[in-house]
């Protein structure tokens, strides 16, 4: 028998059974940034954006992305979710620069944690910004994703 649960007895990837793990109440909360320039900071703030409103389209995006987890990440298993919330926070840099800080909190109740839909919603929030955004400027960075915290399951609770 394979020491790693995601591979079975050939060595094989596999879905791990998730059949008799206990259900409970579970949490996380992943995070990300946008650095932009203030042009782009000012047209998004004034909703001048060409492709519309960059934020409302940005959490849609990011909340369709949570829901199709496993349909991206082959490993991972579809799961009800019980909640997504995205929150944004502007942050003012040097040199005509800000940041766009991306927060995204996942809630479901279930056999299996919302790690990988918290990161993957994160992503695809920074990523609709970019892309709404690549007209103006292509020089926009994403910065570091990454779990924040995360409650629940068998492995207990997490916080960075």
């Amino acid at each position: 028998m394979s020491q790693f649960t995601h591979f079975n007895e050939q060595g094989r990837a596999k879905m791990v059974d998730i059949t008799n793990k206990e259900v409970t109440h579970r949490t996380a909360i992943a995070k990300t940034s946008v650095l932009l320039h203030k042009e782009i900071y000012e047209k998004i703030a004034n909703n001048d954006m060409k492709k519309g409103d960059v934020l409302a389209v940005a959490q849609v995006a990011g909340v369709m992305a949570a829901k199709n987890t496993s349909n991206w990440i082959p490993m991972c298993h579809p799961l009800q979710l019980s909640g997504v919330d995205i929150t944004f926070e502007w942050e003012e840099k040097e040199e005509s620069q800000y940041e766009l800080h991306v927060e995204v909190l996942v809630k479901t109740k279930g056999s299996t944690g919302v790690e990988m839909e918290a990161l993957t919603a994160a992503s695809a929030t920074a990523l609709t910004i970019y892309d709404m955004c690549k007209a103006v400027d292509k020089g926009i960075i994403i910065g570091q994703t990454y779990l924040l915290k995360k409650t629940g399951g068998k492995s207990g609770d997490f916080k960075r």
